[in-house]
């Protein structure tokens, strides 16, 4: 075992499963996807360290345990079609890659597109789409998404991404102010009816978007 799987496994055992995540899936995927490769070159050696690093284009890549926690609250599950808004340096996509059947990201920041891209080809992940744009009005051509991941906080969910999340499907987003969001889990019950959930607070950086 080369000395980034053991760091991996101890994230795994550690951060994540410590603090309660129990989704096999979820452990098994943040077990596999080789988190280094997914921060600058010259922060690898914090890769699994318990918080979030920066990243290109003055971004950064969140907190694996937080990772951990949208996935798990998402309900993916393998032959799921997923939805991640603010797909950043692309480690979440990838992590949920080894779940989901497929998975559609979309990146405002062209940069980081293009990285994440050249990464999934690197690790042959190749059930993920990615494209630049805004991400508030969603992929309407790949809807409707059994998940549907916002790794970006607003004061309210995009009514596009309600609008293509499947019915049973759950969306996952941080919301409120800058200085104060909450996590919450959205479940869809039926073409009009919605569950909320709140999971824990969060800090993320803001949604930006027409909607």
């Amino acid at each position: 075992m080369t000395a980034a799987a053991d760091l991996r496994r101890l994230m795994v055992d550690n951060q994540i499963a410590g603090r309660g995540i129990c989704n096999a899936d979820v452990l098994d995927a943040m077990g596999i996807v080789p988190r280094e490769l997914f921060v600058p070159a010259a922060l690898r050696e914090f890769a699994y360290g318990d918080r979030a690093l920066p990243i290109e284009a003055n971004q950064t890549i969140s907190q694996p345990y937080i990772v951990a926690l949208m996935i798990e609250a998402a309900a993916i599950r393998p032959g799921d079609r997923v939805l991640e808004v603010g797909g950043g340096s692309g480690y979440a996509a990838a992590v949920m890659s080894r779940i989901a059947s497929q998975v559609y990201s979309i990146e405002r920041h062209e940069e980081l597109a293009v990285l994440a891209r050249e990464r999934m080809v690197m690790l042959g992940y190749d059930n993920i789409e990615i494209r630049t744009g805004d991400g508030m009005g969603g992929w309407p051509e790949a809807a409707p998404f059994d998940a549907i991941l916002v790794a970006a906080g607003g004061r309210a969910v995009p009514p596009p991404l309600l609008a293509q999340l499947a019915i049973g499907g759950r969306l996952v987003m941080p919301v409120g102010e800058a200085d104060l969001q909450r996590l919450i889990a959205v479940t869809r019950l039926s073409k009009d009816s919605f569950d909320e959930e709140e999971l824990c607070e969060v800090r993320f950086v803001p949604l930006i978007g027409a909607a």
